[in-house]
Order: C-alpha cells, then structure tokens, then sequence
C-alpha cells in the first residue's frame, strides 16, 4: 500500500469513527461514502474527525477500539488496495 493510500484509509476511518454509525453495521460503498463526506462536513474537515476520535480514546478506550477497528474493516471491505487479488493467488 502507498502512503497515500495508507492515509487516506486512515482518514475514511477516522470519519466514519466520529459518524453516528452503529458499529456492527455493513455499509455499502456508497453509504460509507456518504456517511464519511457527512462526518468530514460536521466536524469541520478531517482534523475534527481526528479530534473526535482521540478524544474517545481518552475518555472511553474500552469502546474506542473495537469501533476503530470496525471502522477500518469497514474502509478496507469498500476500498480493497490495488493488487491484493493478484497477491491473494500466491
């Protein structure tokens, strides 16, 4: 994976972290994506979005973690990396 991928994935799961999304839900790529460019838009850009999400880690890491790691499967599910399939052959 480039660095610009890694952080744009870590971006997209810092959004959909800081959305109202219920953890354990399965979006489709075009809800995810719209519940990222929701959570972007109010919380006043990616920076908010990662306030959101340390903060959480600060007050409650017991369910911060689990919500981020759904959060990055999620992400990950919508936007496979390029050559993962050829990789996957091996």
């Amino acid at each position: 994976m480039t660095m610009t991928s890694d952080l744009l994935t870590a971006a997209r799961a810092e959004a959909l972290f800081s959305s109202s999304v219920t953890v354990g839900s399965h979006l489709t790529k075009g809800e995810l994506a719209a519940t990222v460019a929701q959570a972007i838009r109010r919380r006043g850009g990616t920076r908010g979005c990662a306030v959101v999400l340390a903060g959480a880690y600060g007050e409650l890491p017991e369910t911060a973690v689990p919500r981020m790691r759904w959060a990055l499967q999620q992400v990950r599910a919508a936007y496979p990396r390029a050559g993962t399939a050829s990789l996957e052959k091996w």
